[in-house]
Parts: structure tokens; C-alpha cells; sequence
């Protein structure tokens, strides 16, 4: 059972002095209900933060910006990236920043940018998949390149080669959840930082003399600085290759699990869509959002002091019993309403509909097109890593 803390400022908080973050990266999810079934919030000295694991903490976080600020001081995030992108700024610097990048996100603007882009990107690393052939891993030969390409169409980087930008992302994402301060990992940001940089000074110089549809266009054209243009290309590297890959070998992992669901999309191409929101759901990309009170807040009847760092276990959220009914159950057709995968409010991921359109309606259905008995290798389990960003890195397919 829980303690409570000696620190005033926390005193009235459980204290949640048994959870390992190590641990956690091997699987989170039995610490997360255990969470859920002691307190809705705790101290967490292991990681120094105010958490939220219920689905009802994590939608108070997110609906009360006036109390949990994104502008966190310290934010490993912000050292990752080597300074503050829009992610880390509340209103109306974060809508500001935001509000460029918007208009190629749009889903009107995805089907007519991109989205036969997707499609040939698709198509090319299928043929990749299919020369490396049975016992292939379809993480490291089809879900993370695919999603690399992607990305370096949509961010108008077309000189960067998709290994590069695979490890970039990797290196961000790993230094914004460095949460044991690993000077490894700091080692890495610096790298990938730096090739960033330069790769990002030839896109700049071309895109201010031949704007194009690009997310990098979009914002210079709507009058960013260079440097938020450069943190926020950063940030969207963070994410858009981590989410989308993922959610392609989530994707693959419970239809091999779960061969009536692929007929019933094979049959209804409707169910695809589900298929992708319900993966969301269950296997959570980003598994913690961090926060900074700047307010005293209430919740179920403890106190939340002013200048705590906080963090929201969406993971956790969108597995909680009292808002989804068996929860680590994988089932298509739930109707207990939205989750938290893509966040929620102000900060809803801004690649949410890219990514459902290049992964939910157009690579994973076009995986099995082309290999219809696609399926994990039986006796080679897939290997996992992570939790504040969760997915698996290894995952050997046949067909």
C-alpha cells in the first residue's frame, strides 16, 4: 500500500514508492492497475511527478490548462530538442505556433497532398518486405522506413535518407522520456540534433525560394521564426515516425491474434478504421503527457499544489475499467466513447489524421492485399520497449 510524503508541499498525496521504471519498460500495464486500483493520484518519487493513472484524472489534466501548464520548466523534452517547441507552450504562444501547421494537416489537404504519396511510399516498401521475404521483421523492414519516407514527404526534407530520420526519431524520442537522465541518451539528441540542423538549412533555404505543401512551407510561409520552425520539425519527427510505425505492427500483432476481425475487414472495409482507433486505444503511443501546475487544483478530494511537475498516464486512462469494459481485451466494436491516444484539448496530436489515413486506411489494409495470410511467425514472440513511448521494435512476420 501506499505511504504519504514528508515534503509539505505534497504531504497530502499518497505515495506510490514501489513503482519501477524499469520494470515498466519490460510492461507497464500491471503497474498501471495497480495504480487504478489504489489511489486516482500519488507522488511518484521515482520519477518526481504528481501522476494521473484513471481515464477521470487524465481528462481533468487535460480539460484544466489553467491549472497543468505545458510550459514545464526542465522538460526533458525541451533539452532533447535543444529548446522549447509549441508543445511546451500554453496558449496563445502553443496556437500561434499550432495554427500554421494546421492547414496541411487538415484532412481535405492530407487526400489531396498526400495521400497517393502515401500510397506509393506503401507500394515500395511492400516490395521490400516481399524481396526480404518469410521470417522478414516487420518493424525494421516495412513499418519504420514507411514511416520515415512519410514523413520526410510531409516535412519537405526529400535529400534526408529514411534510416537517418528513423534514428533521429528514435534519439528524440528516447531523450524526451529520459526520465532517468542517461547521459547516453543526451549523447544521442546532441548527434541527431546537429545532422538535423544541417539537413534542415538546405530544406529552408529551398522551400523560402520554392514553397510547396510541406508542413516546413506551411510554417515558414506563415511567418515563424526559423528557430520555432526548427523545433517544431523536430517535435513532429519526435512523433510522426514513433506513432505511425507502431500502429502499423500493433495493427498486425492483434489481426494475427484475432483472425475474425481480419476477415470481417476483408469483407467490410469500414472495420479498418476500427481496427486502427481500437490499436490506439489499447497500445497507446505516447503513454505519459507532462504537466506543470500553476494553480492549486482539487481532484476526488485531494489537493494538487502549485509548482508540482505532473503526468498523465494516458496509457493507463485508456485501459481503466470504469470507462471500457475489459479493457485489455482487443475488440473493434466498442461503443463506450473516445480514448486518449491522441491526447485531448488544445494539445490533440496535430498528425492524428495523417496517420490515420497512411497507416489505418492505407498501409495496413495494402499489407494484407498483398499478403493475405500475413501473420507473426509462430514461436518467435515480438519484443516491446518502452512506456512513456511504447511499441514494439522487433516482430518477425510470415506469409
Amino acid at each position: 500500500m501506499s505511504t504519504f510524503h514528508e515534503d509539505a508541499a505534497v504531504a497530502d498525496l499518497p505515495v506510490v514508492d514501489w513503482l519501477n521504471p524499469e520494470e515498466m519498460a519490460r510492461d507497464p500495464f500491471p503497474t498501471y492497475r495497480k495504480l487504478r486500483s489504489e489511489s486516482p493520484v500519488f507522488w511518484a518519487p521515482a520519477i518526481n511527478k504528481v501522476i494521473f493513472s484513471t481515464y477521470a484524472g487524465c481528462g481533468y489534466v487535460e480539460d484544466h490548462p489553467e491549472i497543468f501548464s505545458s510550459h514545464v520548466e526542465g522538460a526533458a523534452m525541451v533539452k532533447a530538442l535543444g529548446g522549447r517547441p509549441l508543445i511546451r507552450k500554453d496558449d496563445p504562444h502553443h496556437a500561434t505556433e499550432r495554427r500554421p501547421m494546421n492547414r496541411p494537416l487538415r484532412p481535405k489537404n492530407i487526400m489531396e497532398a498526400w495521400s497517393d504519396m502515401f500510397a506509393e511510399n506503401t507500394n515500395h516498401y511492400l516490395d521490400v518486405l516481399d524481396e526480404v521475404g518469410p521470417g522478414a521483421d516487420l518493424n525494421h523492414d516495412f513499418a519504420a522506413p514507411l514511416a520515415a519516407k512519410n514523413l520526410i514527404s510531409m516535412l519537405g526534407m526529400h535529400p534526408v535518407e529514411p534510416d537517418d530520420m528513423a534514428r533521429w526519431s528514435a534519439d528524440f524520442i528516447a531523450g524526451s522520456g529520459n526520465v532517468l537522465d542517461d547521459a547516453d541518451i543526451w549523447s544521442r539528441c546532441d548527434r541527431s540534433r546537429d545532422e538535423c540542423h544541417e539537413a534542415l538549412d538546405e530544406t529552408i533555404s529551398r522551400l523560402r525560394r520554392q514553397p510547396d505543401s510541406s508542413i516546413t512551407s506551411a510554417m515558414l510561409e506563415g511567418g515563424l521564426p526559423e528557430e520555432s520552425v526548427r523545433l517544431n520539425v523536430m517535435l513532429t519527427i519526435s512523433g510522426g515516425i514513433n506513432e505511425p510505425q507502431h500502429m502499423i505492427t500493433n495493427s498486425v500483432h492483434e489481426l494475427s491474434h484475432h483472425p475474425e476481425v481480419l476477415a470481417e475487414a476483408l469483407h467490410d472495409e469500414s472495420v479498418w478504421n476500427k481496427i486502427f482507433t481500437e490499436c490506439a486505444r489499447k497500445y497507446t503511443p505516447i503513454g505519459m503527457i507532462t504537466r506543470e501546475t500553476i494553480a492549486d487544483g482539487e481532484f476526488d478530494g485531494f489537493r494538487i499544489p502549485s509548482g508540482l511537475q505532473v503526468g498523465a498516464i494516458l496509457a493507463s486512462a485508456n485501459r481503466d475499467e470504469n470507462q471500457f469494459s475489459d479493457p485489455d481485451r482487443f475488440s473493434v466494436h466498442r461503443s463506450e466513447g473516445t480514448h486518449f491516444a491522441f491526447g485531448r484539448g488544445v494539445h490533440q496530436c496535430a498528425g492524428k489524421w495523417a496517420a490515420q489515413e497512411s497507416i489505418g486506411r492505407i498501409a495496413v489494409p495494402a499489407l494484407y492485399d498483398r499478403f493475405p495470410n500475413l501473420t507473426q511467425v509462430p514461436g518467435r514472440p515480438e519484443e516491446w520497449g518502452g512506456w512513456v513511448f511504447r511499441g514494439i521494435t522487433s516482430m518477425p512476420v510470415t506469409w
